[in-house]
Formats: structure tokens, sequence, C-alpha cells
């Protein structure tokens, strides 16, 4: 999932939560809101923590470059 599914995960938890007056048999808006934005925010800060891992390792050794030159001629 990338940023932007997390942020979108965010933003229908945030609405479900805050802004929606349904009353639905057997669901809690509220509670799945929660969820949503819970799941959303886990999401994203496991994102940035790979995404900032991935800028902070070291860059891996390539391989050896070899300088042959041909004598022949």
């Amino acid at each position: 999932m990338g940023i932007g599914g997390c942020i979108g995960l965010l933003a229908v938890g945030a609405i479900l939560t805050f802004a929606v007056d349904w009353d639905m048999a057997g669901v809690n808006l509220d509670l799945v809101g929660a969820i949503l934005m819970i799941v959303g925010i886990i999401g994203l800060s496991a994102y940035v923590s790979i995404l900032k891992r991935r800028h902070t390792q070291p860059p891996s050794p390539g391989a050896p470059v070899v300088d042959v030159e041909d004598h022949r001629h």
C-alpha cells in the first residue's frame, strides 16, 4: 500500500467517524472509521520508515572495475 492508499484510508475513516450520521443495523460506523484511521496511520508510519531506511543506507558496492589494456601491436 502506497502513501496515497494510506492517506485515503485516513480520509475515509475520518469521514465515517466525524461526518456521517447514518444508522445501520449491526454496523457501528464510528468504530469502522476509527479502525480505518488506525490502519491508515500504521500503514503511513511503516511506509515512511521504509522510505527513510531506503535513503539512509549506503549504496552497495558494485562490481570492481578492471582496466584492461591490450598491448599487442
